[in-house]
């Protein structure tokens, strides 16, 4: 059974006869995209953990591509209908976008156990664990078997539209030089699956030596990694002309390490 932003509006705490629970199937999992309060935020999604595994992308509360103004998402793409349920209840329905999403995606929505969506953020609960990690929505059950915990909360970010799926790599980089500099740096990966968009791995002082880690959530699967571009620039002109390179860089794929 997949629960879809299972109801909280009468359902949240009620006994296990009444909502959804793990109980109902031999394997239940669980997409959770709008647990924010019902009141006042309008949440209409169950915040607690309810099957075997269960997944809050984004943190389970705010769906990126939800926030737009009102008029460019009722003029939707889908059209007004579509466009005017998505303004009412945007974050709600992302749980079947992302679940007919990941039909199309069998490698795609990979969920990193984690004790809270700011740890997952911050990079505490990468790579995932040598069992592997299970991928949110159709392809969930292939976890069915290696379940450790009674409840497991697993956490992913998407993307802002179609295509939702998001790849998330750690990648570090030692700075080269003789001077420090302002300014940002940026990766690229680039590998047998196509190639990402640039990513701002550190900005602010760049010190030569020194060595600064960012977990990037990539629009594609490079596959097998065979080229990074490194870019970096300090937004105004330097009449030193300074020379800023990167000594190594270091890029970990979170599905497979």
């Amino acid at each position: 059974l997949s629960g879809l932003d299972p109801a909280q509006p009468y359902f949240q705490d009620t006994p296990t006869e009444v909502r959804l629970d793990r109980s109902d199937a031999d394997f239940v999992d669980v997409i959770h995209t709008d647990i924010a309060p019902t009141i006042p935020n309008l949440g209409f999604g169950i915040s607690t953990a309810i099957g075997h595994i269960d997944f809050y992308p984004n943190g389970g509360r705010e769906m990126p591509g939800c926030e737009k103004n009102p008029v460019s998402q009722i003029v939707d793409l889908d059209g007004i209908w579509e466009g005017t349920r998505d303004f009412v209840a945007c974050n709600h329905l992302r749980s079947y976008k992302y679940y007919s999403d990941s039909i199309l995606y069998p490698d795609g929505f990979l969920g990193y156990p984690c004790a809270s969506y700011d740890l997952f953020q911050s990079g505490n609960c990468f790579p995932c664990p040598k069992e592997g990690c299970p991928n949110m929505g159709h392809y969930a059950d292939k976890f069915k078997n290696k379940i450790k915990n009674d409840f497991q909360k697993l956490y992913l970010n998407t993307g802002e539209a179609r295509d939702f799926p998001l790849w998330r790599y750690k990648v570090t980089v030692t700075l080269s030089g003789k001077s420090k500099v302002r300014g940002y740096v940026n990766v690229a990966l680039y590998g047998s699956g196509g190639n990402t968009k640039q990513y701002q791995i550190t900005k602010g002082t760049l010190q030569p030596d020194n060595t600064y880690t960012a977990y990037i959530d990539a629009e594609i699967n490079v596959g097998e990694l065979t080229k990074v571009k490194f870019l970096w620039n300090n937004n105004w002109i330097n009449p030193t002309l300074p020379k800023l390179g990167a000594a190594t860089i270091t890029v970990e794929a979170g599905q497979n390490r």
